[in-house]
């Protein structure tokens, strides 16, 4: 197994987590630890127990042995797999956020790029500008640690993009910790600091280049996916804005305009 040492302040850690709901067992002795400032992605085919591990690091579930560590005070920020919005009661960006509790909606709508969102209906909004508002709803608790279950959801590939450089310069500007689950197993691993591949149990964990040559990913995944994970882990010289357009980055140039 791939491991590497947590060097950051830890927000959150589980330790020989097991999940039974029945008769079934969900998770088997998983240890996972997310520290303050990094990007720690959950992969693993479905049913792997992903999103079941997430509602157990929330307190939302609780685990049927081990135990799971939070930082005194916490606030997490959550960002759920799917929010349904009901059409015949039609409401707006503004309000949503209103209704989430306190802080500055406008604040939080122009950290994440979605300012002219605010007198939208969700209901018309695509898919990469609900996932900005739904950060921004994340983000109104001023969460030392933001957990987003699949937030790529429904967006094409420049729309992820953008996403993925979002999540990136909100880590880096916030100094959060991240917990994110993926079934994305190319541009996430050029996004994230550690990956934890999940199958019931912890398969391998680790930065993403060692990931990538771990013979229990290429056992998940397959070796053609580990040999294209490989490949595709790269740092580039550009952002996307909100609808995936490549936007020059003058800091990552050099300085160059």
């Amino acid at each position: 197994m791939v491991t590497d040492p947590i060097t950051s302040e830890a927000l959150v850690r589980a330790s020989g987590v097991d999940l039974r709901i029945g008769r079934t067992q969900i998770l088997s002795h998983v240890d996972m630890t997310v520290g303050r400032g990094e990007i720690v992605t959950l992969v693993g085919p479905n049913g792997a127990g992903k999103s079941s591990l997430v509602r157990v690091v929330l307190g939302l579930l609780a685990p049927s042995g081990g135990e799971v560590w939070r930082q005194p005070s916490l606030r997490i920020g959550y960002l759920p797999q799917t929010l349904n919005i009901d059409p015949v009661l039609p409401i707006t960006v503004r309000r949503l956020l209103a209704l989430a509790g306190t802080g500055s909606a406008a604040k939080v709508l122009a950290e994440v790029g979605a300012g002219e969102l605010a007198e939208r209906a969700l209901q018309d909004l695509s898919g990469g500008e609900f996932q900005r508002v739904m950060l921004a709803r994340a983000l109104l608790r001023e969460p030392d640690l933001l957990v987003l279950d699949e937030p790529l959801r429904g967006i094409d590939l420049g729309g992820q993009l953008a996403l993925y450089d979002l999540i990136s310069r909100l880590r880096r500007d916030r100094g959060i910790g991240v917990l994110m689950v993926s079934h994305d197993l190319h541009i996430v691993m050029a996004a994230t600091d550690r990956v934890v591949c999940l199958n019931q149990h912890v398969c391998c964990s680790g930065a993403p280049e060692a990931v990538s040559r771990s013979p229990e990913y290429a056992a998940l995944f397959g070796t053609a996916a580990a040999r294209q994970l490989a490949v595709y882990a790269h740092q580039h010289d550009h952002t996307h804005d909100m609808h995936g357009h490549v936007v020059e980055n003058s800091d990552a140039l050099g300085g160059r305009p």
